[in-house]
This record gives structure tokens, sequence and C-alpha cells, in this order.
């Protein structure tokens, strides 16, 4: 019928991409995630937060097939967060830190809780 919309393609035609998962790392989907919920907190914009990303992303050392793009998510977050004295980088590599103990500290099949940071050099 001429000037029919069509809405929707058969199930055939549909492109198969949707089914690929978002994130390859649980850790990328948590840095998503947390760059969403700083910014619905108020503590950058939108555009604050594309220029620090597209700043790492463009950097020569980004890979051309994109395979590191969580990486530099990750750095561009935590560079914005340095900048407006949230969280300096030094700050952020302790916490850090204190998980990876705690995680190393915690036994298998139990949750891993920052109170079981045993501390540094432990």
């Amino acid at each position: 019928m001429p000037g029919r919309a069509i809405l929707s393609r058969p199930k055939s035609e549909r492109p198969t991409v949707f089914d690929d998962p978002v994130f390859a790392e649980p850790w990328q989907a948590e840095a998503f995630a947390m760059t969403v919920a700083l910014h619905d907190k108020g503590l950058f914009s939108w555009s604050e937060w594309a220029d620090a990303l597209s700043a790492e992303v463009k950097k020569p050392d980004a890979a051309s097939d994109g395979h590191d793009y969580y990486e530099h998510w990750l750095a561009a977050l935590e560079k914005l967060l340095s900048s407006k004295g949230i969280a300096g980088k030094g700050e952020v590599d302790e916490l850090a830190a204190a998980w990876e103990r705690a995680a190393h500290a915690t036994p298998h099949g139990k949750p891993i809780l920052l109170e079981n940071d045993p501390g540094p050099g432990r």
C-alpha cells in the first residue's frame, strides 16, 4: 500500500549484532555505570565527559581496533575526577590497592569486603 510505513522488519532481517555482549568484562560495565551515576549526581556534565573521553581515545597509543576503549574510559574518568578535586590519582590508586589486598585476603566463595584489607605490606 503506497505511503504506508513499515515499523518493523521480519526477525530474519534484523541485525544479529544486538546478540553480542555490550561489555567484554564486568569491570567495563561497572566503569560505565559509575560514570552515569556520577553524572546523575551532578559531578560533571555530559559535555565535560565527552571532552575527557575524547582526549583519551585520541591519544596516539590508542588501539586502532578499539579493544582498549574502556581502559581509556577509565583513564578519562580518573582524570576528570582528579581535575574536579573529587578523587586524586593517589587516592584512587590507594583504594584500588586496598581492594586488591582485600580480594587476596578473602576466602574463595566469600564476598570481597574492603574491611578484609589487612593493610599495606601484608
